[in-house]
């Protein structure tokens, strides 16, 4: 599972050009579900990102989780992030996982990561317009397996 990161004063997310997901200040992740992602993935992405000190305290220093700042968080699902661009013109997308699987995994994520903080979601293999005011800008890629 794969995970974009990003400090924002504010972001959110048009379908058919009305707004279905708008946060104040906190997360933008768009989120890959990657082929044999599981519940393991989830775990360690929801033990990480809800604690992640990347928001500035007092003296500027990136010392405050976006719990701390009382933030939001808004997810998107975004298959291409598990695409593969190593042979040819034309990105291959083998790795994404099946999108029933892909749905059931993304939900379960917003579901964990909401026990932590208030959530917006975009609309599930929807064409979406994404609005971010990256704050830094901040900017991180967490990938599951990697940690």
């Amino acid at each position: 599972m794969i995970a974009v990161i990003q400090r924002v004063n504010r972001s959110y997310v048009e379908v058919d050009g009305k707004v279905v997901g708008e946060i104040g200040k906190g997360l933008n992740i768009l989120l890959g579900v990657v082929k044999g992602d599981t519940e393991e993935d989830i775990d360690k992405l929801i033990k990480k990102i809800p604690f992640l000190r990347i928001f500035e305290d007092e003296n500027g220093k990136m010392n405050l989780s976006v719990i701390d700042i009382k933030g939001e968080a808004l997810v998107i699902s975004q298959f291409t992030l598990a695409g593969s661009v190593k042979k040819g013109r034309r990105p291959s997308f083998d790795n994404a996982e099946e999108p029933e699987r892909a749905k059931e995994l993304y939900q379960r994520f917003v579901e964990r990561l909401s026990e932590y903080i208030p959530v917006k979601t975009g609309v599930f293999a929807a064409h979406m317009k994404v609005f971010i005011e990256n704050d830094g800008p901040v900017t991180f890629i967490i990938d599951s397996k990697a940690l």
